[in-house]
This record gives structure tokens, C-alpha cells and sequence, in this order.
């Protein structure tokens, strides 16, 4: 007597059509906004509660960080822009950085329908910089920039690293009672800076 799974199965392979090859179906090309592609990304990364600044220099990024957060205490850097004060290198377990004020990461590329950006575990070093940070302050260079997500999809390569994300702002639910609460479940904030 065989199982109701084995007779489902015996039954589409008795009914598959033989000899015929079905091509995948054709992703069309759907239709782009004509909105200025930077100008897009910014509306939407505020839309959805982050900020972004541009940025010219390097000191010009420390004052803003420091403007931002001034009673951040631990400061953790993946990016070789900015030095933080809790060096990632030695660290082997993720829960170290349980105590970071501030995270800056550098994004690959931004997403300008969503105001997403794109990192992967060699952006963040320790992944879990992207979401036990408090505050998240995401460089990104204002010509790494793609319009949609089936642009940024045929953008990254699944193969090169193990781990990657998508970020849209900063976390946030409103599970309970509908109220919005920010840093739920990662940071409180995200800022971009264009640099």
C-alpha cells in the first residue's frame, strides 16, 4: 500500500507531458521613474525615519557623528574612513559588541525605489554590527546607486560571500497596542552619509 504522498507523486509523473520544454517565463522591463535617481533614494530613506547628510571630509564626518550622538561612548568602525574606539578585529564572538553607541558600516549600493541599502558580512566585518548598534551610520557613495530591486538583485553576486542585507532604516514595530516603537529589534537610528 503506498503512502498518499507516493500516490500524488506517482500521479503527476504519470501525467507530466513528455518531450516538451517549457521556457522560463521573460521578466519584462517594467516601466522606471524619471524622478533624479539620488534625489529618490533620499525621499524614501526619510519616508521610512532615517537621515542623510553630505558629507566632505573626513573631520566633516566626525562632527556630524559627534553632533548626532553626542553621549555615544563606544564607537565601532568597518569602515576605513572612521576610527572607532572598540576595535573590531580582535573580537570572535558577536555578542561583544552588545555595548556599541554607534555603528558605521559602508554600504555597497543604495536602492533609490526604497531608500535600502545593500551590505554583506565584509561590509560589517561582524555582522552583528548592523543590528546590536544602537545608532547605524551607513557610507555610501552618491554614484553606487541602482533604481529598483531588480537592477540590485542582477547587482549582487549570492556566491561571493555568505552573508548579506538588505537595510531600510532604522528597526521598528508596532505590534503592541499599534504604536510605533523605534530599536525594537536592531538600531534606534540609521543615517546615511554621502561621501
Amino acid at each position: 500500500m503506498t503512502s498518499t504522498k507516493e500516490h500524488i507523486l506517482d500521479a503527476i509523473r504519470k501525467n507530466k507531458p513528455q518531450g516538451t520544454q517549457f521556457p522560463y517565463p521573460k521578466i519584462p522591463l517594467f516601466p522606471k521613474n524619471n524622478q533624479d535617481i539620488l534625489q529618490e533614494f533620499k525621499d524614501n530613506l526619510v519616508a521610512n525615519a532615517g537621515t542623510w547628510y553630505d558629507i566632505n571630509s573626513i573631520e566633516e564626518g566626525n562632527n556630524k557623528i559627534k553632533e548626532l550622538h553626542p553621549q555615544a561612548k563606544v564607537i565601532c568602525s568597518a569602515a576605513v574612513e572612521f576610527q572607532g574606539n572598540k576595535d573590531l578585529s580582535p573580537l570572535t564572538d558577536s555578542h561583544q559588541l552588545e555595548n556599541v553607541d554607534v555603528g558605521i558600516i559602508r554600504a555597497q549600493f543604495g536602492v533609490s525605489e526604497n531608500g535600502m541599502v545593500w551590505m554583506t558580512e565584509k561590509d560589517m566585518i561582524v555582522t552583528s554590527l548592523g543590528f546590536l548598534s544602537q545608532h547605524l551610520i551607513i557610507l555610501l557613495k552618491p554614484q553606487k546607486m541602482v533604481r529598483d530591486m531588480y537592477e540590485a538583485y542582477s547587482k549582487i553576486n549570492l556566491q561571493e560571500s555568505n552573508y548579506g542585507c538588505f537595510m531600510l532604516g532604522p528597526s521598528a514595530t508596532a505590534d503592541i497596542g499599534a504604536v510605533m516603537v523605534r530599536g525594537a529589534q536592531g538600531a534606534r537610528s540609521l543615517s546615511v552619509f554621502f561621501m
